[in-house]
């Protein structure tokens, strides 16, 4: 009767994890298509060419990576570990020359004696590698870019959870195969309808 108990219990965990990872899929599927619907829109408003592979940097980072680590139970856990793009001046991306400032002819050289005729560095034209992708379409992009954006970063944090759950539930599933082979071999009566038929 014990086991049976414990089968019935695990059975009904089983269920839950499933009709759960059902839901985030589904979530996940929506936010993905309204994400890539989004980004149509943006190219339609903007022009197929101001919204393609040719806006990217040359140099990129992830901003979100999508981590595992083992919890105290044997369970897999899958994080989306999130890391802040660079604020401030870093973002702004220098349009200028990259000689830097250039000299009329027949005016001083910085050898002869004038401190502030001295010529600068030159400056950075690439972007940050860990910048928000939003700015590599330019500084006004149309809201359906910053949606797309938003359902996009939401369909990965849910592919994490929906990863972890599914760890969760072949773990389950693993525990109630387990139980009913123990159920059969201890000659505990099983109901015709009861827990494992099919798993």
């Amino acid at each position: 009767m014990e086991l049976s108990v414990q089968l019935d219990e695990k059975l009904l965990v089983f269920m839950e994890q499933l009709e759960t990872l059902e839901q985030k899929r589904a979530a996940a599927n929506s936010l993905t298509e309204q994400g890539w619907f989004c980004l149509s829109q943006a190219r339609y408003s903007m022009g197929h060419k101001r919204v393609s592979a040719l806006q990217f940097a040359s140099e990129m980072e992830p901003l979100v990576r999508v981590q595992s680590r083992t919890l105290q139970d044997g369970a897999t856990e899958w994080v989306a570990d999130r890391r802040p793009s660079e604020t401030g001046a870093a973002e702004v991306e220098d349009v200028g020359p990259k000689e830097g400032v250039r000299r009329r002819a027949g005016s001083k050289t910085p050898s002869e004696g004038d401190p502030e005729d001295t010529q600068l560095p030159p400056r950075r034209r690439d972007s940050s590698p860990r910048q928000d992708p939003l700015k590599w379409f330019g500084i006004l992009v149309p809201q359906t870019l910053k949606q797309a954006q938003t359902s996009f970063k939401q369909a990965i944090e849910l592919s994490a959870q929906i990863a972890t759950l599914q760890a969760r539930l072949l773990k389950t599933r693993q525990e109630l195969q387990n139980l009913l082979q123990r159920t059969q071999v201890s000659g505990s009566p099983t109901e015709p309808g009861s827990a494992g038929r099919g798993l």
